[in-house]
């Protein structure tokens, strides 16, 4: 991973995450936000691209025999290069056109644990794209850049970038990470507890994109009167089958889920030096990312850590947000 300092100027940025693909450009901010999803068809024998981004999502245990929904990056960590290569190449074309492909230099955002191989991987996929000076930024870093943290100053600041795929803990100080820790727990696991507890508890079977959806409607209603809709196929008759559900019912799911979290955070304030630990004393912990705004999850932490806990501004958007002010630097 090279270092901030030494890097090229690019002209744009990619923040490359378990469920969202965004690209944002120097001169015009975020240009592109999708699904990061690729539909093949024949893919064991000689793969052929059907549809990428937003047209793959709507294909998602949709598919016949012969197409497959496949998606590059598990639990943060790319798995499937040519799948990444197929959707950055239509991510960048997308965004850009074919007559500014000639921008082949990019930031890419990387979890902070990622390894030399993880790394590697993720290179020879944007190699493979068409972009051939790829750098490699710290998601937690350029999510502390978009949250607003004034990252340079000799203060330490604790942020939790909450993914899909996995949840990262830092504390920055002077520009750098001082201590760092990470769980392979995300918004996707989060999504697969639901799964499993309307499994075993109500006999029923879901997918993905129902999981994901009652997750928020549980999130909107949760303080609310109303009880949340849930359809798939039942397990005792085998046929289509909805029942509803209060949200209550979930608060031990996402409890659990949230505890792994702040379980975590304790890992990184034991660590912390006491100079550090005195400014985040006063300072909280700041939550990035697109599962930030879980129910509970700010709570719990709160509770569980003894810090004030604030949700960022836009969480979704700020490693992109802190990709793109890199880019103007």
């Amino acid at each position: 991973m090279l270092s901030l300092a030494s890097r090229k100027r690019s002209e744009i940025a990619i923040d490359f995450g378990s469920a969202n693909l965004r690209i944002v450009r120097r001169d015009a901010g975020l240009v592109f936000d999708e699904p990061s999803l690729c539909c093949f068809a024949d893919f064991k024998t000689m793969p052929r691209l059907v549809a990428a981004g937003a047209a793959a999502q709507a294909m998602v245990d949709r598919t016949p025999g012969e197409m497959t929904v496949r998606r590059p990056l598990r639990r943060g960590v790319l798995q499937d290069i040519p799948t990444a290569t197929e959707l950055l190449r239509y991510a960048v074309g997308s965004a850009h056109g074919r007559k500014l492909w000639r921008w082949s230099s990019a930031l890419i955002g990387v979890p902070a644990d990622a390894t030399q191989a993880e790394c590697r991987a993720l290179l020879t996929a944007a190699d493979d794209a068409g972009l051939h000076a790829v750098q490699l930024v710290p998601e937690l870093f350029a999510a502390a850049v978009g949250a607003g943290v004034r990252v340079h100053e000799p203060r330490g600041a604790l942020i939790v970038e909450c993914g899909a795929g996995i949840t990262e803990v830092a504390v920055l100080s002077l520009g750098g990470m001082c201590v760092t820790r990470s769980v392979r727990v995300g918004g996707a696991a989060l999504d697969q507890a639901i799964a499993d507890y309307l499994h075993f508890e109500h006999k029923m079977l879901i997918g993905r994109q129902t999981a994901e959806r009652i997750k928020k409607d549980y999130r909107e209603l949760r303080h609310g009167d109303g009880p949340i809709e849930v359809k798939g196929r039942s397990l005792v008759s085998m046929g289509p089958y909805s029942l509803h559900i209060p949200p209550s019912e979930l608060d031990h799911v996402v409890g659990k889920h949230a505890l792994r979290i702040a379980e975590t955070i304790r890992e990184v304030l034991n660590g912390t030096p006491p100079e550090l630990s005195r400014d985040l004393h006063m300072d909280g912990i700041i939550l990035t990312g697109g599962s930030a705004a879980t129910p509970r999850l700010r709570e719990i932490i709160e509770l569980d850590t003894g810090l004030p806990v604030k949700i960022a501004d836009d969480p979704s958007l700020c490693v992109a947000q802190g990709l793109h002010r890199l880019l103007q630097n």
